[in-house]
């Protein structure tokens, strides 16, 4: 490990370790444009330059300069601050002087070094080179004058997100970054080159001109739009969200989250619903919060609890799912399930339904086998992280299902589960250290999920792919809401029906009242002619079905407790106020169990935490994974069914609520299905 000093600091770094990393680590500041630390090196910008001996008496570049013992570098010489000025002021010659009117301005790590490091003054009195904008779709707006060449954007898209749409073209000063070919880009995951752009090239198109960095309040919380449990900042003024941007958190997101968790944020104004409503002579009506509690007291009353039942949603926060079991215990209601597609989990260890290798692990796996599973679909930044893995050179994907285009190749090993007995599999496994199965919601909301379930288990069990210090099974939910549910036990009580059961008797009439907790995700003709009561936050499909509406908090508008799919309990955070007479989750379910007669006792958020805390212990830790212990099933003999997986999401942009009643959302729906479709044809 070679030794150095740095200013005046002597430090010893890791073998291969650059300068620019070394002086980090000792906090010295050294300015730069095109590093990035999850980037490869580019060393284009020559922002940061340093003085370094013994070497050649001229200036080099800190981030592509590997340390060496006894090397002595200085950051801050008369040379060093000579060469900085130079730079910058090569890169301010085409630079338009719009910081007034860029979106960039307060944010701008242009801005900020050229104050810093900057001489102050310009020497150059030529025209500036002018670009046309180029269109990269709904998502990313450019102004191309302003870049710099920094390539952080053709990086990413190569390299993070694996969709390699962005280049460079032209010579000297003709050069100029884009898709050459225009269109629209179409990663999950390109919006975050906005956040890597440093000079306001690349902004966000549906974010434009709408707010100053300095006017916005800022929270931190946690996304909903897919079971990862990204951390995020959500920026607010007023009443409005105006924009959602990553946090780092190594081991979830690390600094990137997918377009649908930044963009359908627009869809948190829209298609709201701000008041109860009760259904009089087939047409909702507008009520008050009493008279829509007494008409569901009404109708639930005389009922038998075998006659009721309720259903939990894709976006449920822990603290609602936990106060609506509570009252449907108190009722004797045993009916309810928060698996919407019905897919076949074994709630009964927790190890059947979490992602036990955690997102964080898959870097350390050899080979991973998808069984009807498309991570760039369900959990787009699970799949980044297995590319991350892949690109390290030891990981072999294979797949039972096509997947489609996962942005890493794979080997399929068949088109449906009958190829779970292939020998092939024993063959695959038996080379690996650290195998991993991913089984994806494709694969168990089938009619034959169960035997599927049972077999994938069976399979890791007896390959090794279950060990000790290991647990490579693995359920890839695609709900926020999945995990935390299992978690408290909302499934079929004993003798209790589970959607499937649901549907069936409310369409033959045996359940006569059906509660519906933000559930969207089915045909609302499965229900019948039940009576049916909706609390939610969006006027979707369960709204329109509904007799009676509670109007409820979206993620933004409540403090509330989410687990992601590692079985990570986190905490979401209010960053505005529900619309109009819209409530918390948890405080609608406790104000009706009053007009029930069957209260609950806890009336604050505490009470109610401590109630899940005791349901589930592992709820007190906040931001840990609580590693399920490794559990056998019941691997009894059944059928499994020949017919092919089909990819759960075919929409990936509209998966829930608010990304269908999003702008946005529907505008990248409509561009990126048709350049697919120019593509099958």
């Amino acid at each position: 490990m070679p030794k150095l000093t740095i200013d005046g600091q002597e430090i010893e770094v890791e073998a291969g370790t650059v300068l620019i990393q070394a002086a980090e680590r000792l906090g010295i500041e050294i300015p730069r444009f095109c590093y990035h630390e999850r980037l490869a090196i580019a060393g284009n910008c020559r922002m940061c330059l340093v003085e370094v001996s013994p070497g050649p008496p001229k200036p080099q570049a800190s981030c592509a300069l590997p340390c060496a013992e006894g090397m002595v570098v200085r950051t801050n010489t008369p040379m060093v601050k000579k060469a900085r000025e130079g730079v910058m002021e090569f890169l301010l010659i085409n630079h338009p002087l719009d910081c007034p009117i860029c979106d960039q301005g307060g944010e701008c790590d242009l801005q900020d070094q050229a104050m810093a490091y900057g001489s102050g003054i310009s020497r150059y009195h030529e025209h500036k080179r002018g670009v046309e904008e180029k269109y990269m779709g709904p998502i990313v707006k450019t102004e191309m004058t302003r870049c710099i060449h920094c390539t952080r954007c053709i990086r990413f898209a190569t390299e993070i997100a694996g969709v390699p749409e962005l280049g460079a073209f032209g010579r000297g000063e003709h050069m100029e970054v884009g898709t050459y070919v225009e269109k629209a880009l179409t990663s999950e995951l390109s919006g975050n080159i906005v956040d890597l752009c440093p000079v306001g090239a690349l902004t966000s198109r549906p974010y434009a001109f709408a707010a100053r960095p300095w006017e916005l309040k800022k929270t931190e919380t946690i996304d909903v739009m897919d079971a990862v449990g990204s951390n995020i900042r959500v920026d607010s003024r007023g009443e409005a969200v105006l924009r959602v941007l990553p946090r780092v958190h190594e081991d979830i997101n690390e600094e990137w989250i997918s377009d649908k968790t930044r963009h359908a944020c627009d869809g948190l104004k829209l298609q709201r619903l701000d008041r109860p409503y009760i259904r009089v002579n087939g047409k909702l009506q507008e009520a008050s919060w009493a008279d829509a509690f007494a008409a569901i007291a009404a109708q639930a009353k005389g009922l038998k609890p075998e006659q009721m039942a309720a259903i939990a949603g894709n976006l449920v926060d822990a603290e609602s799912v936990m106060a609506l079991k509570d009252l449907l215990d108190n009722l004797g209601v045993t009916s309810r399930d928060c698996r919407q597609e019905g897919a076949a989990l074994d709630a009964s260890s927790r190890d059947n339904y979490l992602f036990n290798t955690t997102i964080a692990g898959l870097e350390q796996a050899d080979v991973i086998l998808l069984i009807g599973a498309n991570p760039r679909r369900e959990a787009s930044l699970v799949n980044a992280r297995i590319r991350k893995a892949y690109l390290k050179g030891k990981l072999k994907i294979y797949s039972i299902g096509d997947a489609g285009d996962l942005t890493y190749p794979y080997e399929v090993i068949g088109s449906d589960p009958t190829a779970l007995s292939d020998k092939k599999l024993a063959e695959i496994f038996a080379s690996a250290k650290n195998p991993v199965v991913i089984l994806g919601t494709a694969a168990l909301a089938r009619t034959d999920g169960a035997a599927i379930f049972a077999a994938a288990k069976n399979l890791a069990e007896k390959n090794g792919v279950i060990k000790d210090g290991w647990n490579g099974f693995n359920v890839l939910h695609h709900a926020a809401g999945r995990v935390g549910a299992l978690d408290l036990g909302f499934v079929p009580a004993k003798g209790g029906r589970d959607i499937a059961g649901i549907f069936d008797a409310a369409g033959k009439g045996d359940v006569k009242f059906v509660y519906l907790l933000g559930a969207d995700e089915f045909d609302m003709g499965l229900l019948g002619k039940a009576f049916v009561v909706y609390q939610g936050h969006h006027g979707d499909d369960g709204a329109h079905r509904a007799d009676v509406i509670l109007a409820g908090a979206a993620y933004t508008e409540k403090d509330a407790t989410y687990v992601n799919l590692e079985g990570r309990v986190q905490r979401a955070k209010r960053c505005v106020f529900p619309p109009g007479q819209a409530k918390e989750d948890w405080a609608i379910i406790r104000a009706l169990s009053d007009v029930l007669g069957k209260a609950l006792p806890y009336n604050n958020l505490a009470q109610l935490r401590a109630r899940m805390e005791k349901q589930a212990p592992h709820f007190a830790q906040v931001g840990e994974i609580v590693a399920a212990k490794p559990s056998t099933i019941n691997h009894q003999p059944s059928t499994i069914s020949a017919t092919p997986f089909d990819n759960y999401i075919t929409n990936y942009y509209m998966t829930d609520p608010i990304s269908r009643a999003s702008k946005t959302m529907a505008e990248c729906t409509k561009l990126i299905a048709s350049q697919t479709c120019k593509k099958a044809a």
